[in-house]
């Protein structure tokens, strides 16, 4: 099959990756040349890396790299059976590209978008025929994550979202199927892993490195959220943020903090800068953490608590199946067990207790039990 990729960036040359590895023709668009040359020389240099480990056969790096094409113009995206955009996160932009798309491609070919955050609904509205459009969510580095959330527009064809979820698992992936809401699964659900952290360091309870501590020595996730938000890039995490808290209709459970907000203002954008929430420029020297067992204890539920109430909500609304949400989760951020089994291992009752106390020490509706957890 021929697949067309728009966005020469680190995702769009992810997808390229995977779907020339599975056996595809690749058509990769971007309208930067620049951008087109230094993801043509990255993927060389990781083929040939996979190749010189292992990974794969003798030969087969130079297979794949001429499986891919790079172009500077849409219209060779006619052959092509499946397009996946992965450009910015912008709606009028990627509405325009939708726009063009379908003037160019032939009538069966599926119009997918990578968006993370944005309607796929919307997008698929740019189109006389909308019915071919839905979000195929990868999650980076695309060539090593498992996980693709598969997100039907409300206007999607049935046949068109198994077809899309057969080619992703021809590719070697997982896929979930979800609702076309904010966030989807994965952004939605993890938004308490950063915003309640983020609450916890403006109330001055702890620090970022001893809530980090308590996150990967106590509940157990490989990164703690600030280490992570640095890692994806304040900007990058705070715009989701924003994102979804503007298209829940303000929802104070995704209010975004301020304090990452002056960060994203003052260029402390995390690794990428040198500077974020931890200090990353020679010679730092990394902040120690509080080795208070209360106290960690007291973060880690709370946060944790936080997030499997969320995942609830997920699944009251039903925005997948618990077996997705859970699967979702582990598989798409790396969380050490699924937060609906989790919920399960702590007892729901235990849940609602520790929700219905945080609501009663604030009084926000940040803090409001889900009405799944008290079913």
């Amino acid at each position: 099959m021929t697949t067309g990729i728009i966005g020469a960036g680190a995702m769009g040359a992810g997808i390229a990756q995977v779907a020339a590895t599975a056996g595809s023709e690749v058509l990769l668009y971007d309208t930067n040349p620049n951008a087109l040359e230094r993801a043509m020389s990255g993927l060389e240099k990781v083929l040939q890396r996979m190749e010189e480990k292992g990974k794969l056969r003798p030969g087969e790096a130079v297979e794949v790299l001429q499986r891919i094409r790079p172009l500077q113009s849409l219209y060779a995206f006619h052959e092509a059976e499946l397009v996946v955009e992965a450009v910015v996160e912008n709606m009028e932009v990627k509405r325009a590209i939708f726009g063009e798309l379908e003037e160019i491609t032939r009538p069966d070919c599926i119009l997918a978008t990578n968006t993370s955050s944005l309607s796929v609904t919307a997008l698929a509205g740019a189109c006389a025929h909308p019915g071919r459009v839905i979000g195929l969510h990868f999650f980076n580095p695309a060539p090593l994550m498992q996980l693709v959330e598969v997100a039907p527009a409300l206007q999607t064809e049935p046949e068109v979202t198994a077809r899309a979820r057969a080619l992703m698992q021809q590719w070697g992936k997982v896929t979930v199927t979800v609702k076309d809401t904010p966030g989807f699964i994965v952004n939605r659900v993890a938004r308490p892993f950063y915003g309640e952290a983020l609450r916890i360091l403006d109330e001055g309870i702890a620090d970022i490195a001893t809530i980090d501590h308590a996150m990967t020595a106590l509940a157990g996730f490989r990164m703690g959220p600030f280490a992570l938000m640095d890692l994806i890039g304040n900007d990058v995490n705070y715009a989701v943020t924003e994102t979804v808290f503007q298209a829940f209709f303000y929802d104070p459970k995704y209010k975004p903090s301020f304090t990452q907000k002056r960060l994203v203002e003052a260029g402390y954008l995390g690794r990428k800068t040198g500077r974020g929430f931890y200090d990353y420029r020679p010679g730092a020297t990394p902040p120690a953490p509080v080795q208070d067992e209360a106290l960690l204890r007291r973060i880690a539920d709370r946060i944790t608590l936080l997030l499997i109430n969320e995942a609830a909500d997920a699944l009251f609304w039903n925005i997948a199946s618990r077996e997705d949400i859970d699967l979702a989760m582990t598989l798409g951020v790396n969380y050490p067990k699924g937060l609906l089994q989790w919920a399960d291992d702590i007892g729901r009752e235990n849940c609602v207790a520790g929700m219905d106390a945080l609501y009663d020490r604030y009084r926000e509706d940040r803090y409001r039990c889900s009405a799944g957890l008290r079913g």
